[in-house]
């Protein structure tokens, strides 16, 4: 394994950038440069030179020694003053120690997975971490990172190796001292983990679109002043908008933060049947997109039917507020009456939504659980039929371990002979 650096901080002029050394010869490569290295886990002030003595800069020094460290490995870190020229300076003179190389993308986090410092639903955590914009975002990130959804896998499948092993000892081992009837046990521990799978599958969505932002669509019929409540939510002329019928024909998006959720508010095609093949598209497309967004919000009259219909949380309001008079519930983007009113509404119910998010967080965990769900009910079906069925609900047991244990990216073979001798002192 070679020893890779970079910059971990981000490119360009700033107060502090931050250089990381990871790999067998991060110590030697440090101290060439450094002179004595702080202890593990301690920082010093150290002056940094080239190998002719001139001094480079004068820096906060850090070590870590493995396997106590972030990639397992060795690591070394120079908080640098962040100027262009100093960590230009410093990543040329790394690059000329043999053994070593610039790291490429990822890679410091790719030799945690390996070192089984992270499991694979960390690193994803991680990802999110450095991608997020929004405080929901940040949080939930944060729990991925911190390793709850591993520990929930760990869970399911001590339990799934445990019913497995029962029925293998009661196959192979009948002789030995095992209980009679596992049937109880076995099914015991496969609807608990069914069931908190069907928990986590349930929540997933949510957490997706915590993770890559809610849709919320903007729906009604033309010239109901949807880009003009789009521009104010906004705060932009983010759409154009006129007094002519059916001048939006595509769909328009504008990111937002609604108390810190992340939104992507869509301003579509003014629903009505149309000659216009152009305006025709449009609509198609804006029943398409809307139909797919977690909630829409239309602007109509009281009793008016459009060509979609509003679905259960959907948020109805009459348009144009400043027109009317005294319409409850209106709103109207030109001048900002009930706006706020409608921002509320929108969301209290993305926010009742995400209280049902729980640390699947990706659309790879969603199917690898449903995948394990499908598993555990055939294993359920033959253990119910009896003891000649059993290797075949060990056999499905089994699958819905590798499916599992694809969500943390860890694929092990020995476990289930592991838990069968330790269990039942088999094998002595």
């Amino acid at each position: 394994m070679t020893t890779i650096f970079a910059q971990a901080t981000a490119a360009g002029r700033a107060g502090v950038s931050v250089i990381r050394i990871s790999g067998p010869d991060a110590l030697r490569i440090g101290s060439s440069i450094a002179g004595r290295l702080p202890p593990s886990h301690q920082a010093g002030l150290r002056k940094l030179r080239f190998p002719d003595g001139e001094e480079i800069d004068r820096a906060l020094v850090l070590s870590f020694h493995a396997p106590s460290s972030f990639t397992g490995e060795d690591v070394v870190e120079l908080h640098l003053h962040g100027s262009i020229a100093v960590v230009d300076a410093v990543l040329r003179l790394l690059g000329t120690f043999e053994g070593s190389r610039l790291a490429e993308a990822g890679e410091f986090t790719r030799r945690a997975l390996e070192n089984e410092k992270l499991d694979l639903t960390q690193v994803e955590g991680l990802a999110d971490l450095i991608d997020a914009e929004t405080e929901a975002q940040r949080k939930q990130a944060l729990r991925v990172l911190s390793g709850h959804l591993g520990d929930l896998v760990e869970g399911w499948r001590a339990s799934l190796i445990r019913a497995a092993a029962l029925l293998e000892a009661t196959i192979d081992f009948a002789d030995e001292e095992v209980p009679v009837d596992v049937t109880p046990e076995v099914t015991g521990l496969l609807q608990g983990v069914a069931s908190g799978l069907e928990k986590e599958v349930e929540g997933a969505k949510v957490a997706e679109r915590i993770r890559t932002g809610f849709e919320v669509a903007i729906v009604g019929p033309p010239n109901a002043g949807k880009s003009t409540l789009l521009n104010a939510l906004a705060g932009r002329e983010a759409a154009i908008t006129s007094e002519i019928a059916g001048t939006t024909r595509d769909i328009v998006e504008v990111r937002m933060n609604l108390e810190g959720l992340p939104v992507t508010l869509l301003d579509t095609a003014g629903l009505r049947e149309s000659e216009d093949v152009i305006e025709s598209i449009g609509v198609e497309r804006a029943i398409s997109r809307a139909s797919d967004a977690d909630l829409r919000v239309f602007l109509a009259e009281p009793g008016e039917t459009l060509l979609l219909e509003p679905k259960a949380d959907d948020i109805v309001v009459a348009p144009k507020a400043d027109l009317r008079d005294g319409t409850p519930g209106a709103v109207s983007g030109k001048t900002g009456q009930g706006v706020s009113e409608l921002v509320s509404k929108v969301t209290a119910v993305l926010k009742e939504r995400s209280f049902a998010v729980n640390v699947a967080t990706h659309e790879r965990h969603r199917l690898a659980m449903a995948d394990a769900i499908n598993k555990l009910m055939g294993a359920l079906s033959m253990v119910e039929r009896g003891p000649d069925t059993y290797d075949i609900a060990a056999e499905e047991m089994r699958s819905a371990i590798r499916s599992l244990e694809t969500v943390v990216g860890r694929i092990g073979v020995e476990d289930l002979l592991d838990e069968i001798f330790s269990s039942f002192c088999i094998g002595k």
